[in-house]
């Protein structure tokens, strides 16, 4: 019996240790639209700051009430599970905050306020430490509507990268590895096969990454990856794109438009292309920018349009489920991106709900396990432009929590094999 007591309380104990997990982003509700992080530059970027900079988050509200928004912030490990830092330690201030700065729409059908959230500001005087970081907004309730993960680094770390065609044969056509030199400068790397992990992060898709990955060997301060496989990633094909800065007008990509109650555009319909030759197309990466070629500011003038996307069916897409995939809803896959096949005219089918602008998508096939074939539709072809950014975490003997240390970044553009 005291056996069993002691076992039950053993248990107990280790529940809260084995009960962590990765965080995973939350995607928000319907009427939370354009959720995007900026800096120095006018499109969307993948939230990666250097310690000291600002960050902007914006999104618009569709319901109108100009209701009231809330944003916590909270710090983690390498793995994304909750780091052992107090918020003191990594906030200056407070976070907790309601968001201020908020517009509603001018001269457009669809009315929506438009957010955004500036750190530092009064309140959040600055992030002191680097790592990974989660922002949440909630409303008045203390809901969680939804979260974004972005990343703070320090410049302290030299990241060589280098993007070359695989050297296994079965894949030399349809992927590209990636290979990585770390200089530690100054900083003393104590026993880095432990204490340094590398991220490589795909066209700014943090759902799509190569992570632990530890140096094959030291030269000298340098660290030295030139994996095969274990850097490897499918190279898939350039992003399909449509413009409709006009939104009266047809521009780049769409066939034609009609005004209901909001606008709608009709994209030309795409071929898939895994059995077609590389193409080069240029695109931006699977990104997207906000614009109205009538507008003095965007973020309040452009206007909701409804597109029409369409996909012609083949064999090969047979009993597949299709989803459209792209920056513009941070790389989610849900029911809003699936394609509907109509077995009268053999093509996929959907319509979303996206402010006016250039955007670049493309269509994936998912899988009921969850996982999905970015080539299943596009292809994967080795001339594929891609971009890689590399985020180098360190954890000191004895430290507390991951820094990052480096970031490097690289484009296909100039592969070599």
């Amino acid at each position: 019996m005291l056996y069993k007591v002691k076992q039950i309380l053993l248990a107990t104990l280790l529940l809260p240790v084995f009960g962590f997990s990765q965080v995973e982003e939350v995607n928000p509700p319907d009427y939370i639209k354009t959720i995007n992080f900026k800096s120095n530059t006018p499109e969307t970027q993948l939230p990666i700051l250097k310690l000291g900079e600002y960050v902007v988050l914006e999104f618009d509200a569709l319901n109108g009430d100009e209701s009231d928004y809330y944003y916590k912030i909270e710090h983690f490990n390498y793995d994304w599970t909750p780091s052992n830092l107090i918020k003191t330690e990594f906030l200056s201030g407070f976070d907790n905050q309601r968001i201020r700065d908020y517009e509603n729409s001018f001269n457009t059908y669809q009315i929506y306020s438009h957010y955004k959230l500036t750190i530092p500001n009064q309140f959040t005087k600055g992030l002191l430490v680097s790592g990974n970081y989660m922002i949440s907004i909630f409303n008045d309730d203390d809901e969680l509507l939804f979260s974004r993960k972005f990343m703070i680094y320090e410049d302290i770390a030299t990241v060589g990268v280098s993007v070359k065609r695989s050297r296994d044969i079965a894949f030399i056509e349809t992927k590209q590895r990636v290979e990585l030199k770390i200089n530690s400068n100054n900083l003393q790397l104590n026993n880095p096969a432990q204490t340094v992990k590398a991220v490589i992060i795909q066209n700014n898709n943090l759902h799509n990454v190569i992570n632990n990955i530890k140096p094959q060997y030291t030269l000298g301060s340098e660290l030295i990856y030139k994996y095969d496989s274990e850097t490897s990633f499918p190279a898939g094909n350039e992003f399909l794109f449509f413009e409709n800065k006009d939104v009266r007008a047809a521009n780049t990509g769409i066939q034609y438009i009609d005004l209901k109650e909001l606008y709608h555009n009709y994209l030309f319909t795409n071929l898939p292309r895994a059995d077609k030759p590389y193409t080069y197309n240029p695109d931006i990466n699977g990104n997207y920018l906000i614009t109205n070629i009538d507008a003095d500011d965007s973020s309040i003038e452009a206007d909701y349009v409804w597109m029409h996307f369409s996909l012609l069916g083949n064999d090969d897409l047979a009993n597949k489920t299709v989803h459209i995939y792209g920056n513009f809803n941070n790389y989610a896959i849900d029911d809003s991106t699936r394609m509907i096949y109509d077995e009268a005219n053999n093509r996929f089918t959907n319509t979303l709900l996206l402010k006016q602008g250039f955007y670049n998508y493309k269509f994936i096939v998912t899988h009921a396990d969850g996982t999905f074939d970015d080539g299943a539709v596009s292809g994967n072809f080795w001339q594929t432009e891609n971009n890689y950014k590399v985020l180098v975490y360190y954890r000191d003997l004895g430290a507390r929590y991951d820094k990052i240390i480096g970031l490097g970044e690289a484009s296909s553009v100039n592969i070599t094999n």
